[in-house]
């Protein structure tokens, strides 16, 4: 396991690990909130390269890298906008958006409890 200081060189040996063997690359994303840090790791069972950060500064990147893998992981190329083509005009084929599922909502203490009314005699 090698960990990289290098956001830049991380991002790139990533997405080369990845497209050498992309049926057996794995990646993996841990938050460890305790601590504040962000560690991730692609390996293919022969290479395994690690990044580590306690800084919100890497998110956007973060970010960037999750929407590149996911791409060339479906196969697909990001989508270029040109000015003034329409839906009627233009002969590409359309972006289909990807919904996103969010976790419900929970209290910690499961919902309100109900008073108990007194006992008549």
């Amino acid at each position: 396991m090698v960990y990289i200081s290098s956001w830049q060189e991380y991002q790139e040996a990533a997405e080369a690990l990845y497209e050498k063997s992309p049926n057996k690359a794995r990646y993996v994303v841990k938050w460890r909130a305790s601590e504040g840090k962000l560690v991730l790791k692609i390996t293919d069972d022969t290479t395994c390269i690690k990044f580590k950060t306690h800084s919100s500064v890497f998110l956007n990147r973060f970010e960037a890298l999750n929407l590149s893998l996911m791409q060339k992981m479906q196969n697909r190329r990001p989508a270029s906008i040109s000015a003034g083509a329409g839906p009627s005009g233009s002969s590409e084929q359309p972006v289909v958006d990807v919904p996103v599922v969010q976790a419900p909502v929970s209290t910690p203490g499961g919902g309100v409890k109900k008073k108990k009314k007194p006992k008549k005699k």
